[in-house]
């Protein structure tokens, strides 16, 4: 009942802000004007990502997490509100027309990733197969992968939104993924913040759906790719063991192995990582001739499958 609970606030949160947002969005004129580049034709509102946060936060403080401690719940909130600011102030000069300095997000994502890493938020080891032994890494190696993880995710969710739907659409199965190996391995609090993720997701994506009606911006996009790795490192990468450590990697897979590609392209290009085209999968589909609508539906077909298959393994191996 407390899943049940949990998706419905946040659905209900997300889905009644919504439109108060977009309203205040549209009189201050923060919205993403159409250009050569942007294919909707009328300025869209960027409040997204507020509502997203909202919506997921409400939920969060409503129902208690037995294992997490109050000093972890608090910092993941602390870390959360500085993604979301920096994002704006890049949602704001992007509605000005002009791009924001890399160097301010860079440092705001790696110390809110620093932040919940102190919380004792972090990948701390794995179980050997072989011996059942639980082998615990090297707090420098704990710390690099920790936050090379919630800097990763945060950043390939954030490089997925190119689409109407379909940043949502990857981070939703990405939520129900984590919210179901998160049953099977009886990590009550990890299914819990998992389908409040879902249903803040699901309110989202009822107003961004081709046509899209609003936008997440970069606030929203790295929002949810934030609070998606974090919700990996306290469920299946804390189960530890060699089969659950390939969940959030296959639930992610798509963004991930997507945006591995464009970089390494960028880099071979001798561009810069950062400089935005048209690289991502998204693009390339739509340059074959698939609509925006094909294009969303074939790569949800895609991380769906992946998702699949990381729960039927893990149901299989137990």
């Amino acid at each position: 009942m407390d899943y049940v609970l949990a998706m419905v606030i946040s659905l209900i949160t997300t889905l009644i802000t919504m439109p108060f947002l977009m309203k205040l969005a549209n009189k201050l004129h923060f919205t993403d004007k159409p250009s050569k580049r942007k294919q909707h034709k009328v300025p869209t509102p960027l409040c997204g990502g507020l509502a997203l946060y909202f919506g997921f936060f409400v939920s969060y403080f409503i129902f208690p997490r037995d294992d997490m401690k109050l000093l972890q719940q608090v910092t993941v909130f602390v870390a959360a509100t500085m993604i979301i600011i920096i994002g704006l102030i890049d949602d704001w000069y992007k509605t000005k027309g002009k791009e924001f300095a890399i160097f301010p997000r860079l440092v705001i994502q790696l110390l809110s990733a620093i932040l919940v890493f102190k919380a004792g938020i972090f990948f701390g080891g794995f179980t050997n197969p072989f011996t059942g032994t639980y082998i615990e890494l090297n707090p420098t190696i704990q710390f690099i992968l920790t936050i090379t993880w919630i800097f990763g995710v945060t950043t390939v969710i954030n490089w997925s939104d190119g689409m109407d739907g379909l940043a949502g659409g990857l981070s939703l199965i990405s939520a129900i993924t984590f919210f179901l190996a998160a049953i099977i391995l009886d990590q009550s609090d990890s299914a819990l913040v998992s389908i409040m993720l879902v249903g803040t997701i699901l309110g989202f994506l009822y107003y961004n759906k081709f046509p899209a009606k609003v936008f997440m911006g970069d606030s929203g996009a790295n929002f949810l790719g934030f609070i998606l790795s974090i919700t990996a490192l306290e469920g299946a990468f804390k189960q530890a063991t060699i089969l659950s450590l390939f969940i959030p990697i296959l639930a992610l897979a798509v963004p991930i192995f997507d945006n591995l590609f464009v970089i390494i392209k960028r880099f071979l290009e001798g561009k810069p990582v950062y400089q935005a085209d048209r690289s991502q999968i998204h693009f390339r589909l739509e340059k074959r001739g698939l609509t925006t609508v094909q294009v969303v539906n074939y790569i949800m077909l895609i991380s769906l499958s992946f998702s699949a298959v990381s729960i039927i393994l893990l149901l299989i191996k137990r």
